[in-house]
């Protein structure tokens, strides 16, 4: 009896085994399969991302090597489809020419959705990857939106949500200081324009001509503001101040995000 357990035991063990090694195997192809699908993902990621970075250069502009993310899992389907959820892309302290100026963005975000883009094209880099929607969203310093004002002194910054802006002038021989906040347009061609209507100064005289001066002060920095050209042909659709800066949301739709120009 002991010999004939002994034998019906034998082939259940190896049942076992074989079910072991038959997992093993599997999570090891899987493993495999994930490296594969992460490695194919970074490839795409570099080719895009130089991709950008000349596309940038052609604009006169500089940035931080371009930070590029492609989401979606598995990466190796949506190959095979040429059809890609979304691609992210991170841009830092860009910097463009503006009429002989620099305009500073210290970040400037890129999220580009249902793009289309061929296996050769990812391969080889030529070709076009095209976003059907693409929404940046950016920072300019105030610093460099001060200088596009030219006015001594004068600094910007975000107070209860508006735009803040304090300088001193000059008004009748007295240096006052001025102060006062900003209504922000966006038209639909998406350049931004700032209008100060509200200006007030302590120690202002009570006279007419004091209340002129201030005033002229307040349409001589009421600018539509050159922003550089933005990539990937997005435009402005909205702005807000933010403790670190004026915060730009812009737009595009059925972009070649790989032709900047």
């Amino acid at each position: 009896m002991t010999q004939e357990y002994a034998y019906q035991d034998r082939p259940r063990r190896r049942g076992r085994r074989a079910l072991v090694v038959l997992v093993v195997l599997l999570l090891v192809l899987a493993g495999l399969l994930a490296v594969a699908d992460r490695v194919a993902a970074g490839m795409a990621e570099r080719t895009i991302a130089d991709q950008v970075r000349q596309e940038i250069a052609k604009q006169d502009a500089q940035s931080s090597p371009p930070e590029v993310e492609v989401a979606g899992f598995p990466f190796l389907t949506q190959v095979l489809d040429g059809r890609y959820e979304r691609i992210s892309i991170g841009l830092r302290e860009v910097r463009g020419p503006v009429q002989g100026d620099v305009v500073a963005l210290p970040t400037l975000d890129i999220d580009a959705r249902n793009v289309t883009a061929s296996l050769d094209t990812l391969r080889s880099g030529q070709g076009e990857v095209v976003a059907e929607t693409v929404d940046g969203t950016g920072i300019i310093s105030y610093d460099s939106l001060a200088a596009l004002l030219d006015r001594e002194g004068l600094q910007l910054g975000e107070r209860d949500g508006r735009l803040a802006v304090t300088a001193p002038v000059d008004i009748l021989g007295q240096r006052l200081t001025v102060t006062g906040a900003a209504d922000i347009e966006v038209n639909e061609q998406g350049e931004v324009g700032l209008r100060f209507n509200d200006l007030t100064a302590e120690g202002l005289p009570n006279v007419p001509l004091a209340r002129t001066l201030l005033n002229n002060y307040a349409q001589s920095i009421s600018i539509d503001v050159p922003l550089p050209e933005l990539p990937f042909q997005l435009t402005v659709r909205e702005v807000r101040p933010l403790p670190e800066g004026l915060q730009v949301a812009a737009e595009a739709a059925d972009v070649p995000i790989n032709a900047v120009s």
